[in-house]
C-alpha cells in the first residue's frame, strides 16, 4: 500500500565547537529526514503481508493462552529476555551471571546496570500500556529509568539538539540517518502517540509502524533503540494481544542487525509493508521459540526433584518449588521462601548448590546471591534459538 516517505530538508549546521577531521570542522549544511505525520493514516495489509500478519497474531495468542496463563514465571523470564537482547543490540552484554547478581541487588558491573535499567524501563512501558493509553509522560519515565545510571541532564527529556545515527562522532558527515531537528520533535511525538493509541489498526502492524516511526524521530539523545523496542511490547499490551507474556522480538533483531537496520531504512522510503512483514515473521519465530523455552522451564522442577530427592516439607523442597518464580535469590529471600531458620536455610542452599541446581554468584558476606543456573542459562538458549530460526528463514 502507499505510505508517505520521509522528506529531506537542507539545514544549516551550527556546532558548539569545531572538532574532528577537516571535513567535520568545515561542515556547514546537513540534510535531515522529516518523517510524515501518521496519526490519522490508515494501514491495511494485503496479500502475503496480511497472511503473515494473521499467522503472527495466532502465534502470539497461542503463546499467551498456552503458557502465559498457566506458567506464571514465564512472564518475568520473557520480559528479562527481551530487555537483555535489546541491550545487546546496543553492544551492552553483561552475561547472565553478572546480570543475575544485579537483579538480586548485588554489586553490579558497568554493563549489568544498564541491562537492569532496560528491564525496569520495559516494565514501566508495558505496565503503563496495560493501564490505558500510552502518554508522553510514560515515554519520558521509561527513558528516565533507562538512563538512571548516567549523569545526564537529558534523562527523561526530549532532545534539544540535533542527533544522528552512524558516521562521525563529531558531525553528521556520512550518517546513516539524520533525524528531524529538535524543534520538530514534540509535534512528531504527539502525532505518533495519536497513532499508538488508536484501536482501528491491525495490532502487530500498528506496533511495527510505531517502532519504526519512533526510531526515525529519535526523540532522545541516547537510548532511542531500547525505548523504541519497548514500545512494540507496549502496543501489544495496550491492544490486549498480550496480557502476561512479552514477545522476545529483540532477539530476532539481534540475530541479524544489518537486516533490521535495512528494513528501518526501507520504511523511511515509504516501504511500510516490508517492515510490517519483517516484524510479523519475527513474531512467529520468537513466539514458537518461547513456547519451547516454556516447556523446558516447566520441566525443570521435576528434573531438580529427581536430582535432589528432597524430604517432604523440607526447606530443600520449598526452595525448589519457588525457583522458577524466583531464580535469583539472596539469603533473606531464601529464608522468607523456606519459612525456616537461618541455619536450615543455609544448609538447604548448600545442598542445592552442591547438586548443581544453584550457583553462588556473589560470596560477599553482606549479600550472598544464588541463581538457578538452568533458568538463567535458558535466557541465552532462547535468544540463540530465535537467532537460528531467524537466520534459517532468511
Amino acid at each position: 500500500m502507499n505510505w508517505p516517505p520521509h522528506h529531506n530538508e537542507d539545514r544549516i549546521w551550527n556546532p558548539h565547537q569545531r572538532q574532528g577531521s577537516r571535513a567535520d570542522r568545515t561542515l556547514e549544511r546537513i540534510t535531515v529526514a522529516i518523517p510524515p505525520r501518521i496519526g490519522k493514516l490508515d494501514y491495511d495489509p494485503t496479500g502475503s503481508v496480511a497472511r503473515t500478519h494473521e499467522a503472527a497474531l495466532i502465534a502470539i495468542a497461542r503463546l499467551e493462552a498456552g503458557f502465559g496463563e498457566h506458567l506464571a514465571p514465564l512472564a518475568d523470564f520473557l520480559l528479562r529476555s527481551e530487555a537483555v537482547a535489546s541491550s545487546k543490540i546496543e553492544h551492552i552484554d553483561a552475561g547472565w551471571r553478572a546480570f543475575g547478581k544485579a537483579v538480586a541487588g548485588g554489586k553490579a558491573s558497568d554493563e549489568a546496570r544498564p541491562q537492569l535499567a532496560a528491564v525496569k524501563a520495559l516494565i514501566a512501558m508495558v505496565d503503563a500500556a496495560g493501564a490505558g493509553t500510552i502518554q508522553l509522560d510514560d515515554l519520558l519515565q521509561a527513558h528516565r529509568l533507562l538512563m538512571a545510571d548516567y549523569t545526564s541532564r537529558d534523562a527523561g527529556q526530549l532532545r534539544d539538539v540535533q542527533n544522528w545515527i552512524g558516521g562521525s562522532d563529531y558531525t553528521p558527515i556520512n550518517a546513516a540517518h539524520i533525524p528531524p531537528p529538535p524543534e520538530l520533535v514534540p509535534e512528531l511525538i504527539a502525532d505518533l502517540l495519536v497513532f499508538v493509541n488508536r484501536d482501528d489498526l491491525p495490532i502487530l502492524a500498528q506496533a511495527a509502524i510505531a517502532h519504526a516511526q519512533f526510531e526515525s524521530i529519535h526523540p532522545f539523545t541516547d537510548g532511542n533503540g531500547r525505548i523504541a523496542r519497548a514500545l512494540i511490547s507496549a502496543v501489544l499490551r495496550r491492544r490486549g494481544l498480550t496480557r502476561r507474556v512479552t514477545v522476545p522480538l529483540a532477539s530476532v533483531m539481534l540475530a541479524d542487525t544489518g537486516r533490521y537496520f535495512m528494513h528501518l531504512n526501507r520504511f523511511r522510503t515509504g516501504d511500510v509493508n516490508a517492515f510490517v512483514e519483517y516484524l510479523a515473521v519475527g513474531a512467529i519465530h520468537a513466539s514458537e521459540a518461547a513456547q519451547d523455552s516454556a516447556l523446558a522451564l516447566a520441566d525443570l522442577p521435576r528434573r531438580w526433584r529427581d536430582i535432589v530427592r528432597p524430604r517432604t516439607n523440607s526447606a530443600d523442597e520449598t526452595l525448589l518449588a519457588a525457583l522458577l518464580e524466583t531464580p535469583i535469590l539472596n539469603a533473606d529471600t531464601a529464608q522468607r521462601i523456606a519459612g525456616t531458620t537461618d541455619a536450615s536455610t543455609y544448609r538447604a542452599l548448600g545442598r542445592l548448590t552442591d547438586a548443581g541446581i544453584l550457583e553462588l554468584l556473589s560470596e560477599s558476606n553482606r549479600n550472598r546471591i544464588w541463581a538457578a543456573t538452568d533458568v538463567l542459562a535458558e535466557l541465552d538458549a532462547l535468544s540463540a534459538a530465535i537467532g537460528r530460526r531467524t537466520i534459517e528463514h532468511l
